[in-house]
């Protein structure tokens, strides 16, 4: 005799999809869009309350805004690839929103006190990481898979020379955040990824890069031949979806080989009735 359980196992291919979607839903980190935390202002590369003041050869890929403040000064020499913004209807709702971007990014709960810990030196994977007070960062800090890293910082941070922040694995710039209590200093010619949303100001040092975007809720940001480009606010795969992806197609393979199979079961002997 044979049996098919070829029923059974198309049930299975049907359900191997859902499945390992509902899979990638529970192991992926949930990462918010930058656009959905800081909402207008994320088309901004540079955002400032009082003032925006520039020296020097800068260039700025995205947009410059103030308010209420009015003054944007330095550009020339500097360049904007994007729009300027003087307390005009743009700039102001923006403030609005990165006031309501950083009272969301402080009250998150933090995973991880790093209080009294330099950032340098050191690999993190998608967390909220809390300073009671200042922070630093002398050298490099890693930042490795997809999800989002959120600082919380209760007063200052400053980052030494040449300091950087290396992205690995599917770390996107767009989704790191320093929520910084007072103000921010990039170092001279440190390399920096990242969202700085300062209640405060903002200074980047002479020859200082940022892929992310500086943002000044009552102070100013101040530049000096330096290079910002605001992130694309898409997150790169990383490599636990492709893992997930695999899965799903295993899974639809195996179930397709396993609807062929045949069980035999043995025929029953025949019994004499003399």
């Amino acid at each position: 005799m044979t049996l098919r359980l070829s029923g059974k196992f198309s049930a299975l291919r049907t359900l191997a999809v859902p499945c390992g979607l509902a899979f990638l839903a529970a192991v992926l980190p949930w990462n918010a869009n930058a656009a959905d935390i800081l909402q207008s202002a994320s088309g901004f590369a540079v955002l400032a309350g009082s003032t925006v003041t520039n020296t020097g050869p800068t260039v700025i890929t995205g947009d410059v805004g103030v308010s209420p403040g009015t003054a944007i000064t330095g550009f020339p020499p500097g360049t904007v690839v994007g729009s300027i913004d003087s307390n005009n209807t743009a700039a102001i709702q923006a403030e609005v929103d990165l006031g309501s971007a950083y009272s969301y990014l402080s009250g998150l709960d933090f995973n991880t006190d790093l209080t009294g810990q330099d950032l340098g030196g050191q690999t993190l994977t998608a967390g909220v990481y809390k300073f009671d007070s200042s922070a630093a960062l002398t050298g490099a800090l890693t930042l490795s898979g997809p999800g989002d890293f959120i600082f919380q910082i209760g007063s200052t941070l400053t980052t030494a020379s040449d300091a950087s922040i290396v992205t690995s694995a599917g770390a996107n710039a767009s989704d790191i955040y320093f929520q910084v209590g007072s103000s921010a200093t990039v170092g001279t010619d440190s390399a920096l990824q990242g969202n700085i949303v300062a209640l405060q100001s903002i200074t980047m040092t002479t020859g200082a890069t940022l892929t992310g975007r500086a943002l000044a809720i009552n102070g100013a940001v101040t530049m000096d031949t330096n290079t910002i480009t605001a992130p694309s606010s898409t997150p790169e795969p990383g490599t636990v979806m492709l893992f997930g992806l695999s899965m799903i197609g295993m899974a639809i393979l195996t179930s397709r080989r396993a609807s062929s199979l045949r069980f035999r079961l043995p025929r029953a002997k025949a019994h004499s009735t003399s």
